[in-house]
């Protein structure tokens, strides 16, 4: 026998590998998308900005073909004392 993985353990590795790097590459535009916006530059910082960045950064891709995710209104809860 063959030393290393069995043949359907190599394809696993790979399939993972490709997942991992495609869902790299769509975050990545996602980071480019807010930073176009002007999301990541701003200097006034609230939960809703936040929360703005957050979904821009998960959408994507999408955000290019028209998808424009906004966070309007946040409630953050007050730390406990």
């Amino acid at each position: 026998m063959g030393r290393g993985l069995p043949w359907r353990q190599h394809e696993e590795v790979f399939m993972r590998s490709i997942g991992s790097t495609l869902v790299l590459i769509w975050l990545i535009i996602g980071v480019l998308a807010a930073f176009q916006r002007d999301y990541l530059t701003e200097r006034e910082k609230s939960c809703a900005q936040f929360g703005t960045v957050a979904v821009t950064v998960i959408a994507g891709p999408l955000n290019y073909i028209g998808l424009n995710p906004k966070v309007n209104d946040c409630d953050a809860p007050e730390p406990s004392q």
